[in-house]
């Protein structure tokens, strides 16, 4: 498809970053498409897939809440198929519940369309900080760098999730048909195979819609 448009959710996190990696996969790909921020729901409503970054899941949350055509468009259009990658506190926005390793159960917006269950802050604090090679399920032999800044972990998984990656024991990765979560920071990585995943749902989402 030619006319491909990715959005980057544009509210928190590494929204450059992104735009740069999702664009990377695209030239690897040898696809035509654009990388576009998303502010408002107009413009949400003319994207095949979207990138939820990184930031604070809190934060994110609330500016949703604030936001109510924005929050149900993009609720609307996730429940009816469009592929997303949500990332660290992107994933916790898609999950049906979150709670903090800490504080335990909070009260935040939540879009409630990954079948999942998060701890945020699951491996620590900013300055916990770290990188390790991460073996995902789809994306090939090769290692894949995780870059975890106050990650979250998935604790409990929905019968229609896949998991694609744990991490001493830790789910980091998941599945739910075309919408992916993931703990760490792919766009961090240098590493486009997350990016081109989310890629290949919008093609495949897109040819089925129009065959």
């Amino acid at each position: 498809m030619c006319d491909m448009k990715i959005g980057i959710l544009a509210i928190q996190g590494d929204i450059e970053e992104n735009i740069e990696a999702t664009t990377r996969a695209l030239s690897s790909m040898s696809l035509q498409g654009k990388v576009i921020p998303i502010r408002f729901a107009d413009e949400l409503r003319k994207v095949n897939g979207l990138i939820l970054p990184g930031g604070e899941s809190t934060a994110i949350g609330h500016l949703l809440a604030l936001n109510p055509e924005m929050s149900h468009t993009l609720q609307e259009r996730l429940l009816n198929g469009m592929p997303a990658l949500g990332i660290c506190a992107g994933m916790i926005v898609l999950a049906k519940k979150a709670y903090d390793m800490a504080v335990g159960e909070i009260n935040q917006h939540l879009l409630n369309v990954l079948d999942i269950v998060v701890e945020r802050n699951s491996f620590g604090r900013q300055h916990e900080s770290f990188e390790t090679d991460l073996a995902i399920d789809g994306l090939g032999a090769d290692p894949f760098k995780g870059v975890f800044i106050r990650a979250p972990s998935v604790k409990s998984v929905g019968r229609q999730v896949r998991v694609l990656g744990r991490l001493a024991e830790k789910v980091i990765a998941v599945q739910q048909g075309s919408l992916i979560g993931t703990s760490f920071h792919p766009e961090l990585s240098g590493d486009a195979r997350f990016h081109m995943r989310l890629i290949k749902q919008v093609s495949e989402s897109e040819n089925t819609t129009h065959s």
